[in-house]
């Protein structure tokens, strides 16, 4: 997503000099979200159908180049070392992305899958349809679409988390205390508390000595930046291993930028480095990263946003919260919809809304307003959100 959208941005902001797209997979460009969705749960048509963008490549001059893998960076020379050959540029935009992580030792095991690429959907698919046992590892954001997808292909699932509870690297136990039963609600087994001790034919043997059958296990522990082949290079990278943009989304090398999964960045509205994993950052980090490329000078700053469709519900997030902000819940989480929002000094600086995409579009703007709410009107589901602005 982050590459074909800087090349179509580059185009419509008026780059009219060449533009190339190298890409190590061999398959046309496709959207992400439907990997875990339509494509899993296949249907009529090709799967790849689902998810590829509908893009006229050669009609916008843009040269693609699919099953070409980036294996180094020479800024110096401005030059990118490929396994097709090298390639000489003007400017550089790194756009390559993340992949899955792994279970340690379990790489290339049979029966074990990921869910990142398109290819991982399509291997997937047999599993669902042939209803088999499986065993998620990791009740994250993937972990829970996956399950859901695989229930409602008629699967037996049972979720396996480290953590004591659901998503708890990203959101607070009274937050997350409520999704416990939707696994339940979905006849999904839920197992926290216990890490994966390893993996056997057959079987995955859990540390508290558990054996849980499984024809499948899906892994879904998160995602590493795919920026290892930039070792050696100018281009500086952060902790995590993710490029390390500014707030203009250039990189410590000359006339390189970086978007989307690979590149982490500054941000002033929230006072902390970003890296952001979700499709919404692919599709703005490219506008001003385009811009810029092109001259300008604007400051990348968006307010995160992602949604997950799972066990029945719409789940949408916004903003970026930290432990000292004030919780204000907007609904009771026992029912079908409800909110959480997150405030700062009064200032809304993040929302979780379950089902209430009402409450999240009128959340996005007043947080990119810096807007402050009176905490009494806002905790009430019933009045607009924008009604509680003070």
């Amino acid at each position: 997503m982050a590459g074909v959208q800087t090349a179509l941005e580059l185009r419509q902001q008026g780059w009219r000099s060449p533009v190339t797209i190298i890409g190590a997979e061999p398959h046309a460009p496709y959207d992400r979200p439907p990997l875990s969705k339509a494509v899993l749960l296949g249907g009529s048509g090709d799967a790849l159908l689902d998810a590829t963008f509908d893009v006229d490549f050669a009609a916008l001059g843009v040269d693609l180049r699919l099953g070409v893998r980036a294996e180094a960076l020479h800024a110096a020379e401005r030059r990118l070392a490929t396994d097709g050959g090298p390639l000489d540029y003007d400017r550089l935009v790194l756009a390559s992305g993340a992949y899955a992580a792994s279970l340690p030792g379990t790489e290339g095991m049979p029966g074990v899958y990921p869910l990142r690429t398109l290819d991982d959907a399509a291997a997937l698919r047999p599993v669902l349809e042939a209803r088999r046992r499986v065993v998620v590892v990791g009740a994250g954001w993937i972990g829970a679409e996956f399950a859901t997808a695989a229930r409602q292909a008629g699967c037996e699932v049972t979720v396996v988390e480290a953590a004591e509870r659901p998503l708890a690297g990203v959101l607070p136990a009274s937050v997350t205390a409520p999704m416990r039963g939707w696994y339940e609600e979905a006849g999904v087994g839920l197992r926290t508390g216990t890490p994966v001790a390893s993996l056997e034919p057959g079987a995955v043997l859990l540390a508290d000595g558990t054996r849980l059958p499984a024809d499948a296990v899906i892994v879904g522990i998160g995602a590493r930046p795919a920026t290892d082949w930039l070792a050696g290079s100018d281009v500086v990278l952060d902790a995590q291993g993710a490029v390390r943009a500014d707030d203009r989304l250039r990189t410590t090398a000359p006339d390189v930028f970086a978007v989307g999964d690979c590149a982490s960045f500054p941000s002033a509205r929230y006072g902390t480095r970003m890296l952001i994993h979700h499709w919404d950052n692919a599709v703005q980090g490219p506008r001003t990263a385009a811009a810029n490329l092109l001259g300008g000078d604007l400051r990348y700053d968006p307010v995160p946003y992602f949604w997950s469709e799972q066990f029945g519900r719409f789940v949408q997030y916004a903003g970026h919260h930290a432990a000292g902000d004030t919780l204000l819940e907007r609904g009771d989480p026992a029912d079908p919809s409800w909110s959480v929002l997150w405030l700062r000094e009064g200032t809304l600086v993040a929302v979780l809304a379950v089902s209430r995409p009402r409450d999240m579009a009128q959340a996005r703007k007043l947080i990119a307003r810096s807007a402050v709410l009176d905490p009494a009107v806002a905790a009430d589901p019933a009045v607009p959100l924008k009604a509680a602005v003070r």
